[in-house]
């Protein structure tokens, strides 16, 4: 694709409600679909966790996630990041949804103030025996292991056993799934659960914030807890906020972002 004029692009730190916090994430509103190359060239040039396209449809957006690696089913914190970027935009007024066409189906965020609320799918685990190589790359003892649609989910002792995870991410990339959660019950009562992911076959040794990851998370926590409103921390180096509510096979994740960078991509 070569660009006829600059394109606006945004890096949006998400599930924060600061700078240099939560998940960043590039979005590039679009006007059109370029072909799928330039998609993952320009993701693997933003180098971060994902970065996210929109192109207008007659309902809204369509919306696309790509790693510096490849593109994705699912993805929260771009998703979220796309609704802060039409916010700043002044295409997504406070009170109002936006439609998003994903590869998971339409998927509405609405804004509310500075909060956003996004309506995912509920991915839910089921009992999993751990794959070849899965604990011992991860270096712990697990409680449980399950599994998803995308992912292992694994849960330990401990919040201190979930923030002292060192993974072997070379061993840990030949596990065959997008990516890995690991989680405990919080030793902080602000939060009900705490977690880390980590994907590295998919270019991400760890993500930040995961919306997605919640998707699963909210699931077994609220059958584990007996409750449909539960509010996740994830222990990465950055750490983020996201608050859940089940509404049945759906999951309304929560959180805020702030633009921490807005410029213009020029093609020579």
């Amino acid at each position: 694709m070569t660009a006829t004029r600059p394109l606006r692009y945004f890096v949006v730190d998400a599930f924060t409600d600061r700078p240099f916090a939560g998940n960043p994430a590039a979005v590039v509103p679009l006007d059109r679909w370029p072909d799928d190359r330039w998609l993952q060239s320009l993701a693997m040039e933003m180098n971060l966790s994902e970065t996210a396209y929109l192109v207008p449809n007659a309902t809204g957006y369509d919306l696309r996630w790509f790693t510096p690696r490849v593109e994705v089913d699912l993805c929260g914190h771009a998703t979220l990041a796309s609704a802060v970027a039409l916010a700043r935009l002044g295409r997504l007024v406070d009170g109002t949804d936006v439609a998003f066409a994903t590869r998971s189906g339409v998927l509405r965020v609405a804004r509310r103030g500075n909060q956003f609320a996004l309506d995912f799918p509920l991915k839910p685990e089921e009992e999993s025996p751990p794959p070849p190589g899965l604990l011992e790359a991860l270096g712990v003892a697990a409680r449980y292991v399950g599994r998803n649609q995308f992912d292992y989910l694994v849960e330990v002792e401990s919040d201190a056993a979930v923030r002292a995870v060192v993974p072997d991410f070379a061993s840990l990339r030949a596990v065959r799934c997008r990516g890995v959660i690991v989680t405990a019950l919080s030793g902080d009562p602000r939060y009900d659960f705490v977690s880390r992911f980590f994907a590295p076959a998919v270019g991400v040794d760890e993500d930040p914030v995961t919306g997605s990851a919640h998707c699963c998370l909210a699931g077994y926590w609220g059958r584990c807890l007996g409750k449909t409103v539960l509010v996740g921390y994830q222990a990465s180096a950055r750490g983020g906020v996201v608050s859940v509510e089940i509404r049945g096979d759906r999951v309304v994740l929560g959180g805020e972002g702030v633009v921490v960078a807005e410029g213009d991509l020029v093609f020579e």
